[in-house]
């Protein structure tokens, strides 16, 4: 990770140039740092969690987004879609054929500016400023994970991993009425931000948390297990937890294959969903449920200069202790 100078970015006819006021460090992004991501290949400016103030309209913005204003605060939905294939043309544009990401395919945020397409822009709520409104995309992906679950009010879940997507679907699963939600993490600060924020923290260094759940559950299992971290010792553990005709949601990207007990899938009806993204209408409502106060990171965020982010990568990767996210401020 180098700082270095590049001309600054100019808006094209649909797109708009932003001064970024806060971009957050993505798990997905550790992993493309240190080559198992294969999306993103360097040299590449990543940084797809980010908010900031509209500086520059290209010349169709005015006609195709009249809401969108220079100066006004705004946060970027990265994933762009073609609206014509038939995932974008059924809603789930996250799945587009032809979808192209922020970060990846073109310079993202980890710059003092970034352009991005006008349509993928969302301005923020009244009095909500960038460190918050730059949270908007890892709440859209607890807010896709959430969906997936469907009804788990009054049932029990489990979350593996207490990295920001697990801290925010274990607050959605709250959210939506889950009666007890589990959150198995191996750091011990990242476990305590599960535990203050109501979940039953389980540490697999003192005891296993599939033995744990099934105990609390009177061997009946989870209606749903999240899989936040992405190993296969993970993965497994979410089908060993969940309950016959549950549904485990595989989120965690930390390794591209692995294996599964299919088996035990079969003989239980287990449904494994993958959660990769967001819809446009899981993103909007993420930044809705943060201006509410319903999802947060906070005490947990910790700010840093740009300068510093290949200090931060590095600490993230080892030892990220009680820090939820890290927002880097060019």
């Amino acid at each position: 990770m180098q700082l270095q100078s590049e001309p600054a970015p100019t808006a094209a006819g649909d797109e708009i140039v932003m001064r970024v006021g806060h971009a957050g460090i993505c798990g997905s992004e550790l992993s493309g740092y240190l080559g198992h991501n294969a999306l993103r290949v360097p040299p590449l400016i990543m940084g797809h969690e980010f908010a900031g103030e509209i500086v520059e309209l290209g010349p169709l913005v005015p006609e195709l987004r009249p809401d969108l204003q220079v100066g006004a605060l705004a946060t970027v939905n990265p994933l762009w879609y073609c609206g014509n294939c038939p995932a974008c043309l059924a809603g789930v544009n996250q799945l587009c054929a032809n979808r192209r990401l922020l970060g990846a395919h073109r310079p993202g945020a980890f710059a003092e500016f970034v352009c991005a397409p006008a349509k993928l822009a969302l301005q923020l709520p009244a009095g909500m400023d960038t460190r918050s409104g730059a949270l908007t995309e890892p709440a859209g992906c607890a807010v896709r994970i959430a969906e997936l679950a469907g009804a788990v009010a009054d049932e029990d879940c489990l979350v593996i991993g207490a990295g920001p997507i697990g801290l925010l679907s274990l607050q959605m699963l709250r959210y939506q009425g889950a009666a007890r939600v589990f959150i198995a993490e191996l750091d011990a600060a990242r476990l305590n931000m599960g535990e203050v924020l109501g979940g039953i923290p389980l540490q697999p260094r003192d005891t296993d948390p599939v033995a744990a759940v099934l105990e609390a559950t009177s061997g009946a299992g989870v209606t749903v297990a999240v899989d936040a971290v992405g190993t296969a010792q993970t993965r497994e553990q979410c089908v060993a937890a969940a309950r016959a005709g549950g549904t485990i949601i595989l989120s965690g990207l930390h390794e591209e294959t692995s294996a599964m007990p299919v088996a035990n899938m079969i003989r239980s009806e287990i449904v494994a969903r993958g959660s990769f993204a967001y819809t446009p209408a899981n993103f909007a409502r993420g930044l809705e449920l943060l201006a509410e106060g319903a999802l947060r990171l906070d005490p947990w965020i910790h700010e840093a200069p740009l300068a510093e982010g290949g200090q931060w990568f590095e600490r993230l990767i080892e030892a990220p202790g009680d820090v939820a996210k890290v927002l880097l401020r060019p």
